[in-house]
């Protein structure tokens, strides 16, 4: 196994001040930082009055998931999918419940070292279908997730990026030319939120979520988390899904996904199953053709139905298939409708196995 890493990755997205700092331009927090400082995120700093990327060829640990989990419904359902991370984020959200991962300041923490050849060779070796950037944000490993999303094409397997799409254009604009699919995180539809729970802005997700839609040929569907008493009311709710049905057109997917209390957000209850259907309710009311429950039981709440018949296109238990119904060019079988989406002629069959993986081995 290839088992080359780099310490410190040259990057190309910041600039120098007159100041003598130099500037990260990856994402709109637009860090300032001194020699041998580190941004938010953690994992890039000035070095030499550079930025450099400190985590390439550096993970938090490898999965083979089901491809819902990412959650993607619309995307080779039933594959397999095989998922890293590195550490740190770029936002700093008080629910985070990968915060082990994503607010770690111990590098030590990645305990898997793999080159992109390594990642793609064993996604191809353990037969996944695709690559997953998860449980911290790609974003903020940029150079890392180019260079595997590129050794996987080279080797016929897609890449998936599950992302917050808090990034500016340029890197955003090189960084989806080499994704296949995302799953971006509307954390919520107002400002506040963002300012108060996340240490962010909610525009730019805006315009990520647009761009992708608009500009290119990514595989788009998109989660949101639902708090109690954050962003979980009737108004925020209606306003959110009529924008994705105005913006982004009524076939982009909409997951709904229950809080448990983790890390720093730990006096709010969690999510009662009534409000993800409520909330799918609201998303099909408002013209959505495909609102999804997550993190809940619940067969119907995450099954794909024919928005014209009615017709039970995908049937899923958990992250178990067990009704499909789609032609093999992925229409409505009853009526011929075509679902959007990537699909196959034939669903995989991985269920809902997770199988942790470290590199060089075929299983846990």
């Amino acid at each position: 196994m290839d088992t080359t890493t780099t310490e410190e990755f040259p990057t190309r997205h910041w600039r120098p001040l007159d100041d003598g700092r130099a500037e990260c331009t990856l994402c709109p927090r637009f860090c300032k930082l001194r020699e041998g400082q580190r941004g938010l995120c953690f994992v890039r700093g000035n070095r030499g009055g550079k930025i450099v990327l400190f985590s390439y060829g550096r993970s938090s640990g490898f999965c083979v998931d089901p491809i819902e989990k990412k959650p993607l419904n619309h995307f080779l359902p039933g594959t397999p999918v095989l998922s890293f991370g590195t550490a740190g984020c770029n936002l700093a959200c008080k629910f985070c419940q990968n915060w082990d991962i994503s607010k770690s300041r111990e590098l030590d923490a990645l305990l898997d070292r793999a080159s992109p050849e390594a990642i793609a060779d064993t996604a191809r070796r353990l037969g996944c279908r695709s690559v997953a950037y998860t449980y911290n944000d790609p974003v903020i490993f940029h150079e890392y997730a180019l260079a595997v999303a590129q050794a996987c094409h080279q080797r016929g397997i897609l890449s998936v990026a599950v992302s917050a799409g808090y990034v500016c254009p340029e890197p955003r604009a090189e960084f989806y030319r080499h994704m296949d699919a995302a799953n971006i995180d509307l954390k919520a539809f107002s400002e506040r939120f963002y300012r108060k729970i996340c240490g962010g802005q909610l525009q730019p997700v805006l315009e990520t979520l647009e761009y992708l839609r608009r500009e290119t040929s990514v595989w788009l569907e998109i989660t949101t988390l639902l708090i109690p008493g954050e962003n979980d009311s009737d108004t925020e709710l209606d306003a959110l899904t009529r924008w994705v049905r105005d913006r982004l057109g009524p076939d982009v997917p909409l997951h709904f996904t229950a809080f448990h209390p983790d890390w720093k957000l730990l006096d709010r209850p969690p999510t009662p199953p009534e409000t993800l259907l409520r909330a799918r309710a609201i998303a099909l009311r408002n013209g959505l053709h495909y609102a999804y429950v997550g993190n809940i039981h619940h067969p119907v709440g995450s099954s794909t139905y024919c928005h014209r018949c009615g017709r039970l296109l995908i049937g899923r238990d958990g992250y178990r298939l067990n009704a499909w119904n789609l032609t093999p060019d992925g229409a409505c079988d009853r009526c011929g409708t075509p679902c959007p989406g990537v699909f196959e002629a034939r669903p995989g069959d991985w269920g809902a196995r997770r199988m942790p993986v470290s590199l060089g081995r075929s299983g846990p």
